[in-house]
């Protein structure tokens, strides 16, 4: 697929971003990987990368994160292009079109990316009919948000839970995008607790205990950290996905760079695998976490995990480097667990820390 991709890569570029990923899209629907023929020669994964959460068996950890594939269209293909999950969605219970365009930049020199997309979405009635047509084979998570005007949010992601427990095989209650007004306020203590309470009862009712985690911002003060993985211990969700965009713009050199939104990428590494291992500290290394935010190689995925990350996941990265990054990240973490003894990606997370449980109260 390396050489096809460097064919059409310059034609991708001459795009608008989000006309070249809608394209990209219906490629795969149209099933571009069997015409490139690139699954059925990839190499197995190493045994050291595959690890078992939730009573799930992850392959590898190198999962693609929610955003690509928003209502569920080629979830299968992306696990055939090497990923050991996908995250579907962000989806909402209705159908809503977003921001208005354009809301999505690249930026080039930062390798980076803003995205103001707003919870586009298709609504769940699309994502459950395509979804309920799966073989389940590999693991899809759905990330689920709320509608930009609904007066009762929890009902929202109450809904999500109930229509997609069955379908999934986790789910994501998404409280941290910047991009629909007061969603980020979901994450104070009390309404963060009241909310994930309901939810919990959501899946209950929904009679499958599919695992259920909170997708966290990175743009969070120490205090709100401490009272995130408070409220994360407290109600027994099962882990957290740090992080989502930022609002931050750390010294960016790119002509979009002002654009309002969510910034992804690059400059985001050093904050999210800080997030990362602030909230391994504080969760005391007891919630499995999963490590998102600019990934772009095999260290970079290290780090995350070695900061506490269980489970990563990129996609702005896939934008500037292609699908071949999958499997170089993958044989990259080999290599590292190697040269450093470890004999799977378990015994690696959290390695940094090198403290003992009643260290990993109090944030560095």
């Amino acid at each position: 697929m390396a050489s096809v991709y460097r064919l059409i890569r310059p034609a991708l570029r001459r795009l608008p971003p989000e006309a070249a990923h809608e394209l990209t899209l219906r490629a795969l629907e149209l099933g571009a990987i069997r015409f490139l023929g690139e699954p059925a020669g990839r190499a197995p994964d190493p045994p050291a990368l595959a690890q078992r959460l939730w009573g799930l068996d992850f392959p590898n950890p190198v999962g693609l994160a929610a955003g690509y594939d928003k209502d569920a269209r080629v979830p299968d293909a992306m696990l055939q292009l090497g990923f050991g999950f996908v995250e579907v969605g962000t989806v909402t219970p209705r159908p809503q079109p977003g921001n208005p365009k354009p809301r999505l930049f690249r930026l080039e020199e930062d390798r980076a990316i803003i995205n103001r997309m707003g919870f586009n979405s298709g609504g769940l009635e699309a994502v459950v009919g395509r979804l309920s047509k799966r073989t389940r084979s590999g693991n899809v998570g759905v990330n689920l948000g709320r509608n930009r005007d609904t007066e009762d949010a929890a009902a929202d992601y109450a809904e999500g839970v109930l229509r997609t427990a069955s379908l999934a095989d986790y789910l994501v209650v998404n409280v941290s995008s910047p991009n629909t007004p007061g969603l980020r306020e979901l994450q104070g203590r009390e309404i963060l607790a009241t909310l994930l309470q309901r939810l919990m009862r959501a899946r209950e009712e929904a009679g499958r205990r599919a695992p259920l985690l909170v997708k966290i911002a990175p743009d969070l003060t120490l205090e709100e950290r401490r009272d995130i993985a408070q409220v994360a211990l407290d109600t027994g969700i099962d882990g957290l996905i740090v992080s989502n965009t930022t609002v931050a713009r750390p010294n960016l050199v790119s002509r979009g760079a002002p654009e309002a939104g969510g910034l992804s990428g690059r400059p985001l590494l050093a904050p999210s695998t800080a997030l990362v291992a602030d909230m391994y500290r504080l969760t005391r290394g007891r919630l499995p976490l999963i490590g998102v935010g600019g990934i772009a190689s095999a260290a970079d995925a290290y780090a995350k995990i070695r900061a506490g990350a269980s489970l990563v996941q990129l996609y702005t990265a896939l934008v500037f480097s292609g699908p071949d990054l999958i499997s170089q990240i993958k044989s990259g973490l080999a290599g590292l667990l190697q040269r450093d003894g470890f004999g799977s990606i378990a015994e690696a997370v959290g390695t940094e820390h090198d403290a003992t449980p009643a260290q990993l109260l109090t944030p560095a």
